[in-house]
């Protein structure tokens, strides 16, 4: 049997499109494998926000050639949203003749065909779309879990922050009919899946028909019997409502836990990114949700080194997290990314500064998520076994519903199930504890 290979690079949304092109080539009669170079077929998604994901993308497609060479008939695919740039996809053209196939984030579903025509045709395939059209419903996947899975309830963003690329590959804000979304998770619940995570650029913008918004869904979705945990990813504070922080108080299966992304501290900077709020009205959300939910999860991304940030804008940014107190954070040095409108401001931060800026943020981050996890000793939490611990072969890991990695002596039985584990240590990063 032919077997096929993919590389993800980038978000969960990009992990939930390697799922549905892992689909079809199953359906096609293909064979998934971990070993690359015994693959006959391989995928790289593509991830256009930081430049660290630009390198290894070009990096990986150096040991395609290799394959190549060897076998005629390997096909090499490359696709996301590095595809949706047109500068990315003239480079590959130019540079690297062994890539078969060319697509973006807007037609995997025609995939297949595409395929099908470099197999028969042996010649280059091209197809990129500069608009997403409908939804395609009811594709087939091939989800890398069966006890917790990723569903998309929209794609697109409209919200332009002046550093972020994602608008321009990934299209307008597109949501999915509520319905759709409910039976998708009645399968997989049916097929054994104890948790699902909603994804979205801005789950908070979510509309569906009859008006259904995000919080309507999460009301819905907390009434299908055998789910045991609702998370969604990603969204955006000027969107998050009253409406929405209600459902953390009414729905018993919504994760004790909201990733909010702040990116600044400072109001200056915030304006500068477009992100349409203060500091101050931050702060307001996160006292609300603690409100409903006193000891929610709360983790954050964060940007350092913004076009024109100073010393004191930064200084603001760290006032912020010691006040918030996060329970993690994704931290990030700017990049420039090309066809952003931050692209274009003069004033960018000296490198070192950055660096300086980056390192003393991260100090006081990891403060914060050793006091919160600190706290959680001696209290028992239901975790979601995942898998074995990477530490210890006789210690499984899994994640509680605040999202806390916990570490605990068991079996590889329990992978998929949830346990009642005490805890009874902890570190910056996870949690120990025992089987109650």
């Amino acid at each position: 049997m032919n077997k096929f290979n993919i590389q993800t690079l980038g978000c969960q949304m990009n992990e939930r499109d390697s799922e549905t092109i892992a689909g079809m080539l199953t359906e096609m009669g293909y064979e998934s494998t971990d070993d690359k170079t015994q693959a006959d077929i391989a995928i790289i998604n593509t991830c256009s926000v930081r430049d660290n994901a630009d390198k290894r993308f070009f990096g990986m497609l150096g040991q395609l050639k290799k394959q190549k060479e060897k076998n005629k008939n390997f096909v090499s695919c490359v696709c996301g949203c590095m595809m949706q740039q047109q500068h990315i996809v003239d480079e590959v053209k130019q540079k690297y003749p062994w890539v078969d196939i060319i697509f973006g984030t807007h037609n995997i579903h025609k995939f297949p065909q595409l395929l099908k025509s470099v197999q028969a045709e042996k010649q280059r395939q091209i197809d990129i779309w500069n608009d997403g059209m409908e939804i395609i419903e009811n594709l087939p996947a091939k989800r890398l879990y069966k006890h917790k899975a990723f569903v998309n309830i929209m794609f697109g963003c409209n919200n332009f922050c002046t550093y972020c690329i994602v608008p321009y590959t990934r299209g307008r804000e597109r949501s999915r009919d509520p319905q759709a979304i409910i039976d998708e998770a009645r399968n997989l619940v049916s097929q054994g899946t104890k948790e699902i995570t909603l994804l979205g650029q801005n789950v908070n913008s979510y509309r569906g028909r009859d008006n259904v918004d995000f919080a309507d869904l999460i009301y819905m979705l907390n009434d299908i019997e055998g789910l045991e945990r609702i998370k969604f990813m990603s969204s955006h504070p000027k969107d998050l409502s009253d409406k929405l922080i209600g459902a953390f108080r009414d729905c018993d299966r919504l994760s004790n836990y909201f990733h909010l992304p702040v990116q600044s501290g400072s109001d200056e900077v915030l304006k500068k990114m477009n992100r349409h709020y203060t500091a101050s009205e931050y702060l307001t959300l996160v006292e609300k949700l603690r409100e409903v939910r006193p000891d929610i999860g709360i983790s954050t991304d964060i940007i350092v080194g913004f076009p024109g940030e100073t010393e004191k804008q930064f200084e603001e940014t760290l006032e912020l997290v010691k006040k918030v107190q996060y329970d993690s954070a994704f931290t990030f040095i700017y990049s420039v990314r090309k066809g952003t409108p931050a692209e274009k401001f003069k004033e960018q931060v000296d490198e070192g500064a950055k660096h300086d800026r980056f390192n003393r943020l991260v100090e006081e981050v990891n403060r914060s998520a050793a006091y919160k996890n600190s706290i959680f000793r001696g209290r028992t939490v239901s975790v979601l076994v995942e898998g074995v611990s990477k530490n210890r072969n006789d210690y499984m890991t899994g994640r509680s519903s605040e999202n806390k990695i916990v570490n605990f002596k068991g079996s590889r039985s329990l992978i998929g199930t949830m346990q009642e584990v005490e805890i009874t240590s902890s570190n910056t990063f996870s949690l120990m504890g025992e089987m109650v």
